[in-house]
């Protein structure tokens, strides 16, 4: 299945829809798979991204800035959600603190090196156990609805909620 790979960044129209929703912290740790995003948001005055050196320190700068009244989104690579695994666990979800987890699918269908491959089959499963709701986000579908969506669980739910990006969305 075909995210759209090969066509134009949807990386405008999903900053768009970050903004439409609500969302002004942006933090995170930059991936090739998520460069067009992070293109967007660092060249964007009143986004304010900052860039971590770690996705934990990135979940940590959020958790701070939702206390501060802030809706907050980190993006990662998929091997950083397994060095923010403790991070989720202990902070965002005990203390009921939302964040929307942009992550990029890296070793999607295994096709990536090799040190990919592992953490790509096993993202969803990983989500899954830590009881995050996500989805894989779509160039196909409109991306207001997609962010709308993840909002929607994330304050309803007091809990963090992924979007999984696919090669080829947000590059």
């Amino acid at each position: 299945m075909s995210h759209g790979k090969g066509g134009p960044s949807h990386a405008p129209e999903f900053v768009a829809a970050l903004k439409a929703n609500g969302f002004n912290f942006f933090a995170g740790v930059p991936c090739s798979l998520l460069k067009g995003l992070v293109s967007k948001l660092d060249t964007d005055p009143d986004a304010g991204y900052i860039s971590a050196t770690r996705e934990d320190s990135a979940l940590g700068m959020a958790a701070g800035a939702w206390l501060g009244g802030k809706l907050p989104m980190v993006l990662m690579q998929n091997s950083g959600l397994g060095v923010s695994v403790n991070a989720l666990a202990s902070l965002t979800t005990m203390y009921a603190l939302p964040v929307l987890l942009v992550i990029s699918w890296r070793g999607e269908g295994g096709n990536d090196a090799p040190e990919h491959i592992m953490m790509g089959e096993i993202m969803a499963p990983v989500l899954d156990l830590m009881k995050i709701p996500h989805r894989v986000l779509s160039a196909s579908e409109p991306m207001e609805a997609q962010v709308a969506w993840a909002k929607v669980q994330m304050l309803s739910n007091g809990y963090p909620v992924a979007l999984i990006v696919p090669g080829g969305v947000l590059e």
